[in-house]
Order: C-alpha cells, then sequence, then structure tokens
C-alpha cells in the first residue's frame, strides 16, 4: 500500500494536486475523481489553455458525494444507491490519459456516467420546519455576541451604584365618551374671604342650637302625647278631649315651624329654582299637616286619629340639628384657611403619573376657597334630582287614593302622610354633620377643605406627590458636621456645594445656605446644571468641574474616596475630580409619617416619590426608617424634577388649603376628602331609598283607610329606622 493509500484510511489531509499528479505517477486522475462524483470526464481543452487549468478543481460546483469506499492506488469505487445503475467509473480499472484528443476525431463523445437522482420534492410542511430550524440555528449563533461585547463587570457596578427607578404607564388612547344627562350649571358664589365667611357663619350659631334644643323638647311633648293612648300614660282630664288634642298638636307644630322658619324658607325657595331638596319635603310636609290638624280641630267630631305632628317634629329637629353642623363645620375650616397668609393649595391634576390623577401640594393664595366653601353638598346635588320624583309621587298618589279612591275626605290626610313618609329625617345630616366631624379632626392639624367641588373629585384621586419637605419638614435635617480636605479652602468648597444644592431645589437648600451665611460665604454662579440618575449633580463654577453627590456617585463617577469611610447618610463635594469636602448629615422622619401614609395607602392612594434631595431613595427609606419603599413610586431623575417642579401647572378646583409643613395635614386632607364624598353620596342614597319605600308604603295603607297602621308613632319607628344608619355612617368619617 502506498503512502498516499496509507493516509487516506487514516483519515489524513492530502493535497488535491498531490492527488491529481500526472498520468503516470500513479495517483488519482482528474476523471477518477469526476466519475466518483457521478460527472461525465471533462471536454478536451483546447490548445491555447495551459496545463494549470486541470490543477484547478472548483470543489463548490461539486455536488456532496453519496457513500462510497476507496480501494486500489489507481481509482475509487462508487457504492450506487439501490436500484440505480452503475457507474462507470466502477468498469474500467486502468488509468485514465489525460491527453488532448486530435482535433480531427470526429468520433461522438461518450455517453456520460448515469447522474444518482435526487429525492423526492419536500412536502410544505417539512421545508417550513427545515426553514424554521435554520433561522433557529443562525439566531443561536448570533445571540451572544452583543453580551460578549458588554463588560458584566461595570453592568454589575452600575446596577448596584443607581437606584432602579419605576416606570410609568401611559395609554395613548382616550378614554371612551361618558354619556350622561345635561346638568344644571351650578351658581357661582362671589370668593369671598374666609375670614368674613368666618364671622358669618359664626353670627346666630348660638341661637340655633336652643333652636336645636327647643325643638327637640316640642318633640318630647308630642311623643307623649302619642304614646298616650297606646300606653295608657295618665292625661289632665281637661286636655283629654279629642278637640283640645286637635288644637294641641297644631300649637306644637306652629310653634316648632316657626323656631325653624328660616329652613323652611330656604326649602320653598329651592322649589322655585327647581332645586329641590329634603327641607323642601320637610316644608310641605309641615304645611299640609298643620292644614289637616287645623281640619280635625275645626270638625265637630272625633276623627279617631291624631295628625303627624310627631313625625314633622322630629324631622324638623333633624333637620336644623344637621344645618346646626354645618355651619360650625364652615366656621372651622374659613377660620383654619384664614390663618396663613401664604397657605399650601393640594389640588388633584389629571393624569400627572402613569396616566392617572394624583394630588400636589404646592405654595399659593387662598384664592377660590371662599366661592367653593359655598357651594352645595354632596348631599343635596343628589336631592336635587330625585326630590322632584318624590314631589311629583306624592302628588298623585294623594288624588289616587282620596278622589280617584271616592274618598276627597282623606285628601289632606294622604298628603300629610305622604309628605311626612318622604321628607327623610337624615337629609341634612347625611353631609352635614359629617362635615363638621370632619372640620373638628383636619383644623388641629392646620388642613381645611374647600367645599364639595374639591372633595367630589377626590373619586379620581389615585397617587400623591411627596417632596422632601413632606417627608423631612425644615428642623428634621441636621448638619452634623463636615471636613475639608487641606488643599482646598473651607469657605470654597461650601460655597460650592450650596449653590449646587439651591439650584437644583433640594430640600437641603436652606441647610447649606445658613451653614455659607454663618461662614460669611456667598453663592457662585454656576454654569447648567446636570442632574444623575446616580445621586449627584454636576456642574461648571469658575472653570472648575464641581460635583456634588452621595457616596454611591462619587464611586459612580470614580472619584477615590477615603478608606474606611463610615458616614450613613453625607453630601460629597469633588473638584475636578478630587475629594474636597465631606458634609454629615442627621435625617430624623417625624413619627407623624407613618399613619399619614398607613391612612393614604388604606384608601388606595399610591405615594410616588417626587424628591430632589439625591439622599433620598427607596432603599434609603426603607433600611433606615423602615417604611414601606415597595409600595411606592420612584421616577427617574428627570421626571421627579417634572413632578415637583413649582412653575409647572395645576388643576383649578381647590381640594384642601394647608396652613402647616409635613405629610400629616396633607395625608389627611386627602383621605377625609375621600371619605367624606363617599358617607355623603351613600348616605344620601339611604335617605332616598327610605323615602321612596316609604311613599309607596304610604299610598297603600293610606288606600286602604289603615289609620292605626300608619299612626304617627309607628311611622317615626319607620324613619328612625332609616335615619340610624345615615346617623352611624357619619359618624364614621373621621374615625381612621
Amino acid at each position: 500500500m502506498s503512502d498516499k493509500d496509507k493516509k487516506l484510511n487514516k483519515g489524513e489531509l492530502i493535497d488535491i494536486k498531490s492527488l491529481i499528479g500526472d498520468a503516470d505517477g500513479g495517483g488519482f486522475s482528474l476523471d477518477d475523481i469526476l466519475a466518483e462524483y457521478g460527472h461525465p470526464a471533462p471536454p478536451p481543452p483546447k490548445e491555447e489553455e495551459s496545463e494549470e487549468r486541470f490543477n484547478t478543481i472548483d470543489l463548490s460546483r461539486l455536488p456532496r458525494p453519496a457513500a462510497r469506499t476507496l480501494s486500489g492506488p489507481t481509482g475509487g469505487k462508487v457504492v450506487a444507491f439501490p436500484g440505480a445503475a452503475p457507474s462507470a467509473a466502477e468498469a474500467p480499472d486502468e488509468p485514465v490519459s489525460h491527453e488532448a484528443p486530435p482535433e480531427e476525431d470526429t468520433s461522438p463523445p461518450e455517453e456520460p456516467a448515469p447522474v444518482i437522482p435526487f429525492p423526492k420534492e419536500e412536502s410544505v410542511l417539512t421545508s417550513f420546519l427545515r426553514d424554521l430550524g435554520q433561522k433557529a440555528d443562525d439566531y443561536a449563533d448570533h445571540m451572544f455576541e452583543e453580551d460578549e461585547a458588554i463588560d458584566k463587570k461595570e453592568v454589575r457596578r452600575l446596577e448596584r451604584l443607581i437606584p432602579g427607578t419605576d416606570r410609568e404607564e401611559v395609554d395613548d388612547e382616550p378614554p371612551p365618551p361618558q354619556w350622561r344627562l345635561p346638568r344644571l350649571p351650578e351658581p357661582v358664589f362671589p370668593d369671598t374671604p374666609p375670614q368674613e365667611l368666618a364671622r358669618k357663619y359664626g353670627k346666630g350659631l348660638k341661637w340655633m342650637r336652643v333652636r336645636v334644643l327647643l325643638i327637640f323638647f316640642l318633640t318630647l311633648i308630642s311623643l307623649y302625647q302619642a304614646a298616650v293612648p297606646m300606653l295608657g300614660l295618665p292625661w289632665p282630664p281637661s286636655l283629654d278631649q279629642p278637640q283640645v288634642q286637635y288644637w294641641l298638636c297644631a300649637g306644637l307644630l306652629g310653634t316648632g315651624m316657626l323656631l325653624s322658619a328660616d329652613m323652611l324658607l330656604t326649602g320653598i325657595g329651592r322649589a322655585f329654582r327647581l332645586r329641590f331638596g329634603m327641607d323642601t319635603l320637610s316644608a310641605l310636609a309641615c304645611g299640609f299637616t298643620m292644614a289637616d290638624a287645623v281640619e280635625l280641630a275645626s270638625a265637630g267630631e272625633a276623627a279617631g286619629r291624631l295628625p303627624y305632628t310627631l313625625v314633622c317634629l322630629a324631622g324638623l329637629f333633624c333637620l336644623l340639628h344637621g344645618a346646626y353642623h354645618k355651619r360650625c363645620g364652615l366656621r372651622l375650616s374659613c377660620r383654619t384657611a384664614a390663618s396663613s397668609a401664604t397657605p399650601y393649595r393640594v389640588t388633584l391634576d389629571p393624569r400627572k403619573w402613569s396616566d392617572r390623577d394624583a394630588y400636589a401640594k404646592w405654595s399659593g393664595t387662598e384664592e377660590d376657597f371662599g366661592s367653593q366653601i359655598q357651594a352645595d353638598d354632596g348631599a343635596q346635588r343628589v336631592f336635587r334630582r330625585v326630590c322632584p320624583l318624590l314631589f311629583l309621587g306624592d302628588i298623585s298618589f294623594a288624588l289616587m287614593v282620596s278622589v280617584g279612591g271616592e274618598h276627597p275626605e282623606r285628601l289632606l290626610w294622604a298628603l300629610s302622610a305622604l309628605f311626612a313618609a318622604t321628607a327623610a329625617f337624615g337629609g341634612t345630616l347625611a353631609y352635614g354633620r359629617a362635615f363638621h366631624k370632619s372640620a373638628r379632626r383636619l383644623t388641629p392639624i392646620g388642613a381645611a377643605l374647600a367645599g364639595w367641588p374639591g372633595i367630589a373629585a377626590s373619586r379620581r384621586g389615585a397617587c400623591v406627590l411627596l417632596t422632601d419637605g413632606d417627608l423631612f419638614p425644615p428642623g428634621y435635617v441636621e448638619l452634623n458636621g463636615f471636613k475639608v480636605m487641606p488643599e482646598y479652602p473651607a469657605e470654597r468648597v461650601v460655597a460650592y456645594t450650596a449653590t449646587l444644592i439651591r439650584n437644583s431645589g433640594s430640600g437641603l437648600g436652606q441647610l447649606f445656605h445658613d451653614q455659607l451665611r454663618s461662614m460669611g460665604g456667598l453663592l457662585r454662579r454656576a454654569g447648567e446644571l446636570t442632574c444623575h440618575e446616580g445621586g449627584g449633580l454636576s456642574s461648571t463654577i469658575r472653570g472648575d468641574e464641581v460635583l456634588v453627590g452621595s457616596a454611591a456617585f462619587m464611586k459612580l463617577m470614580k472619584v477615590r474616596l477615603p478608606q474606611g469611610l463610615n458616614v450613613k447618610n453625607a453630601v460629597f463635594c469633588a473638584i475636578d475630580g478630587k475629594l474636597a469636602g465631606i458634609f454629615a448629615l442627621s435625617y430624623a422622619l417625624p413619627d407623624t409619617v407613618f399613619p399619614a401614609l398607613d391612612a393614604l395607602m388604606l384608601e388606595k392612594v399610591e405615594p410616588v416619590l417626587a424628591t430632589r434631595d439625591f439622599n433620598l431613595i427607596p432603599a434609603m427609606l426603607q433600611q433606615r426608617f423602615k417604611l414601606a419603599a415597595d409600595k411606592m413610586a420612584f421616577p427617574s431623575v428627570e421626571r421627579r424634577r417634572e413632578l415637583s417642579d413649582p412653575d409647572q401647572e395645576h388643576d383649578g378646583i381647590l381640594t384642601a388649603l394647608l396652613c402647616r409643613e409635613g405629610l400629616l395635614p396633607f395625608a389627611e386632607a386627602i383621605t377625609t376628602a375621600k371619605r367624606l364624598r363617599w358617607a355623603a353620596r351613600f348616605g344620601a342614597s339611604l335617605c332616598c331609598a327610605g323615602s321612596l319605600l316609604g311613599m309607596l308604603l304610604a299610598a297603600y295603607l293610606t288606600g286602604l283607610g289603615a289609620y292605626t297602621s300608619l299612626s304617627p308613632l309607628n311611622l317615626l319607628v319607620y324613619m328612625l329606622t332609616w335615619l340610624l344608619p345615615v346617623w352611624f355612617l357619619s359618624g364614621w368619617v373621621h374615625r381612621f
């Protein structure tokens, strides 16, 4: 066996030229190779072509060979597929000459060797799977090219030094249109200063309280009168006469109407302006009951029943009591709003963060407070839609059961019974008592709600923007000391640091400015300020590149810090890449922050950290003060600056005025507004449901003439049953 055969059997690479060789060299010829790959012998070359042409083979044009076995030094054998004709290269065992035939030879060329047939055409599914596999292989070959180009060590360093931020989800699609019935335009009240409104609401407040007590006393007398025949209580003989009892009912009701004349006239005035309320129905109930009592007293014979004086007096007591509570709440709110010349305004700005409305606190004036505080409350706005329907229903049912039922003598009784059952006791208590309780809670902490327009908008409030001063008011961040490197003047380092912090709008600005003034220094004029995501600031001052930030920011900017530095919260200053000063800070979180945040989260209001102090990051708040920072949103540095920009536009509807610093009054005002809105709406809905059901029951019983079932005492029990949930609901608002 020759050396070439040995190398071939061992799998070693052999130069293709050595395989071709000369005709007499005993190697593989070109014809042998072509025959082995299933090709015919090459055509005879022309004379002008050099012999180098035969020594060059384009292997890319050769098809993939079939399975074969090589034997002998002079040729190879091709193993044919089953059913295929034998190759022409299998028959001759002699080397083929490479000499070109003479030009005059016109003999027909040799027949080409049979070619191995290609496989059958692939199906569509097979072709799709093959292409898909090829694409997957190509993607796998290149998927790690970008990852290999990134320095993983540098990426881990940036992830460790730069705090993570939250992305806001913005919905580009417009909200679906809401189809609502057209509303009557709300009256615009004059923007009276809060001081004048406080004096206005305070006038006659004591006399109003006395009137409430007097009406309550009249209600007790009427209750005793109604309970005498049922319980067998003693009654003076001179008064135990039907006509005397009727005139007594008329006298008690007339006195109660005189004591609450202002409320009744207000209710009648609402009817002329097409703004019906529960006070309107109460006034009509008192009028029809008075007419029924006079008719019974004028009749010669006893009717066997009493007018609904007891129910009307109880309704007047609740009506006047709720109005008293509302005036007290308005007086407290106006006094609180007038206690500061430059209060903080709380507004609900639309689509402020993550396509949701967010509460913002900003410095301003008391503008629009006086106008909004005089607007109708939420319960009254519900009654304006329902009470006209109740009014028409009472009139219709009274005519049906009396005139329509051929009992015209029952008309006054039916009217008094229907309107007494329809005028809910909680009409003014649903909002008035709840608002007074809320004002009493907010006044000591320096917060005042600005009427129903701002309270009604609290339904959309889902976020609240928290700034540096909300979490750490003035006095809760102190400078424990500072150290300046020997090669830098102390005044220069402090001035550079104070200038950058002042320009950034951070809550530390006043602290560093006071320190600079104590040293007799002045602020510098700095170039354009750059805020970095890593927790620092950079700018140019008099040709010096100044960096101010946290320790993590200095490491990020590759500023060398002292060995063994153990300062939890500090501000570092570097000039031209070298550390120039260290300022140690002490943060003390107010105790009121924890209940304030709990109250906000309980109402599903998400805190958004719009801070500018680079030390106030979620990791610091969670590790140092154990705050639930994972439930707070932390935007990027540029977004935080936008959300805390003092010159940004705000919504025109005022929610509350704050006269004190800190998060507690801010959070309490938001939480109280949301709870008050829900309590007023739900209480008003309960009143409307009780009135509707009472109207139906009264219409049914008056149609049957059931005087005993619809007695004043039974109707009073029914009305008090619907009052109890409203009473407890109005006392629940301020308990959180």
